[in-house]
């Protein structure tokens, strides 16, 4: 066949590669002038810097990509195991660093927290069977397929569907579950990881936590755009085409069957076309009669506020990965989510890639990537809202670590809701699509292909089974399991 895939997010990438190794013709039509989509790359004054996720988890989804075309991922994208997951920082002064060596972790929990040390042991096992018992019905497989509902692995979630805890939240199990405030912070933070609020979302998503502190949190040696640059170098290796500076203004549908896609520049034909945008975005943009369904009725996951900055000095007592905690989390998300506003105290995440990659910032420098979580775009006073984010930022890093980091910060470029949903033509800023504030939130995201229009399929983070590197993979995946079988149907 031959098959247009719109957009070149990571998502985009691992389709065209799935695809194209079965003997397809594939061409990517991708806005910008350079693949990645959310993940991409910045550089000013002798820093580099990644401008999207930060964590890498699942590695072996990007392994398989390599393995499917015959390919070693190890050299052409070397990656390594972190010790330290995550350095935490909370209110009350605690410094938590969260090992992945589990004798390690057991001696920081015993001397950090009022926790013992075989309850966030056991949380662990307990997100792992989490995982493991939903992964092949949820994450890897279509929920729009039927048939995946008669599935030994479904039978078997049905067997533990308690374990899964849908009926609380995520915040309510980890009360129950921790004595420690901190550790019932910590284990919340896991509901940002797809832009949702740990005081709505269900408890499922604690698997989350397996992902990151079982499987490992990973980095690549030459930083997280890197991983765009070896899926671009595969595909291109495959045979896929790139069609850059190409925006798709419609996808163009005749008798309920999608045939072709239309840009400034020509119209042309295709036999099947997979959809690597924002689904919101191409529902309304794309399709001349835009197709409605329930994601646009359901809550937006939230966006972010980022600091880039140039500092001209090495913080020892920082990490790759830092978060550096407010003192009232469930205030910072009623700001969020109910009054599309910032807390004046909010948690703020540091990435270091410089930690690792030692040349992404001058000698004796680092490059700090300074996030907060924010409401998506609501016509907000965004101006105003980022001099205010910047002052009360300055003041939490300060606290914190005791420093006054205005005199080490010697360039900044920002990024907000609005540049993000210009840069990726996510409505409102949205980094994730739809929130999972709901136990139902897994069958209210937007399917991976419609029944009402034939070979028009999804990818990417706004789509089932949701947000981030893994789940973007395993998208692709699904999809490229269900073509074959729809197209010959």
């Amino acid at each position: 066949m031959n098959i247009a895939i719109i957009g070149s997010g990571i998502g985009g990438l691992a389709a065209a590669i799935r695809l194209s190794v079965k003997g397809h013709n594939v061409k990517v039509y991708e806005k910008n002038n350079q693949p990645g989509g959310k993940i991409s790359e910045l550089r000013m004054e002798g820093y580099r810097f990644d401008t999207g996720p930060s964590l890498f988890t699942l590695p072996n989804l990007v392994d398989e990509l390599y393995e499917l075309c015959g390919e070693n991922s190890n050299a052409d994208l070397p990656y390594l195991l972190l010790e330290n997951n995550c350095k935490y920082f909370f209110s009350d002064q605690t410094e938590f660093n969260f090992y992945h060596n589990k004798k390690l972790l057991r001696k920081e929990i015993e001397i950090k927290t009022n926790e013992n040390a075989e309850t966030i042991l056991h949380r662990l096992k307990q997100s792992e069977e989490m995982y493991n018992v939903s992964a092949p019905v949820f994450i890897f497989n279509s929920l729009r397929k039927y048939s995946n509902f008669t599935t030994a692995p479904y039978r078997k979630m049905l067997l533990k569907v308690l374990k899964l805890r849908a009926n609380l939240t995520m915040h309510n199990a980890n009360k129950h579950d921790f004595k420690d405030p901190n550790m019932v912070q910590l284990f919340d933070r896991y509901a940002t990881y797809n832009g949702s609020n740990p005081y709505k979302a269900p408890a499922t998503l604690n698997m989350i936590a397996h992902l990151e502190n079982n499987i490992g949190a990973y980095f690549p040696l030459n930083g997280m755009y890197s991983i765009v640059n070896g899926l671009f170098q595969l595909a291109e290796k495959k045979g896929v085409k790139f069609e850059f500076n190409s925006l798709v203004e419609e996808i163009i549908v005749q008798n309920k069957i999608a045939i072709g896609i239309k840009t400034s520049k020509k119209v042309e034909s295709y036999d099947l076309i997979v959809s690597d945008c924002d689904s919101k975005y191409l529902s309304t943009n794309m399709l001349r009669h835009p197709h409605q369904n329930r994601i646009n009725k359901s809550e937006p996951s939230s966006s972010a506020l980022i600091f880039y900055w140039g500092i001209n000095k090495v913080f020892e007592s920082l990490e790759m990965h830092n978060i550096l905690f407010s003192n009232d989390y469930k205030q910072e998300f009623d700001h969020i989510f109910n009054h599309h506003t910032l807390s004046e105290e909010p948690t703020v995440y540091i990435f270091i890639s410089s930690k690792i990659v030692k040349s992404d910032a001058p000698a004796g420098c680092e490059n700090w990537f300074v996030m907060i979580n924010a409401p998506s775009n609501n016509e907000q006073n965004w101006e105003e809202f980022i001099k205010a984010a910047r002052k009360n930022i300055v003041n939490k890093i300060n606290k914190t670590l005791r420093t006054d980091i205005e005199k080490h910060i010697i360039c900044e470029h920002i990024a907000s809701p609005l540049t993000i949903e210009k840069n990726t033509l996510s409505p409102n800023g949205a980094l994730y699509g739809n929130s999972s504030n709901s136990m139902f939130a897994a069958f209210m995201r937007h399917p991976n292909w419609l029944s009402d229009i034939k070979n028009l399929y999804f990818v990417g983070g706004s789509v089932h089974p949701g947000g981030g590197i893994p789940l973007c993979l395993a998208s692709a995946k699904i999809v490229d399991q269900e073509i074959p079988l729809a197209y010959e149907n």
